[in-house]
């Protein structure tokens, strides 16, 4: 996702007037952006580094509705309605067979060795932000 068709959308959304969706869009706006002045490269962010800050934000809109108290009902919806907006916006991971797949045809002599630890280390460079790290770490026992 490029950091000007979430711009785009942040207005849209606010022509449309519908300040939720505004809100949530921003909060990823602002997350790549202050990641790409962390990062040294505040006029040109890449592409990598906004999916970067999206899956971020995407993970701690999920830990809020994980550790809010069920009783608030209206603090649920609201971080659901969030969670889903920013999803839209989520580049798109890769299923445990496709992991599966390019474990097994990649490293299939990281595999043979036989240490866990060491087959992650390998392999989660090639992951990082295509796939859940849980993901890969189940492809990883199953092929043990």
């Amino acid at each position: 996702m490029e950091l000007k068709e979430l711009q785009a959308a942040m207005i849209a959304a606010m022509k449309a007037r519908d300040k939720e969706r505004k809100d949530s869009i921003s909060v990823l706006v602002s997350a790549a952006k202050k990641l790409g002045i962390d990062n040294g490269c505040r006029e040109d962010i890449p592409e990598d580094m906004v999916n970067q800050a999206i899956l971020k934000e995407i993970k701690s809109v999920k830990e809020q509705i994980d550790t809010c108290p069920a009783d608030r009902t209206d603090l649920l919806e609201s971080y659901r309605r969030r969670y889903d907006v920013m999803n839209e916006f989520a580049p798109k991971m890769l299923s445990a067979e496709e992991v599966k797949e390019i474990i097994s045809s990649k490293y299939a002599d990281v595999i043979a060795t036989g240490n866990k630890g060491q087959i992650m280390k390998t392999v989660m460079p090639e992951f990082k932000g295509k796939a859940d790290g849980k993901i890969v770490q189940q492809v990883v026992a199953e092929l043990m």
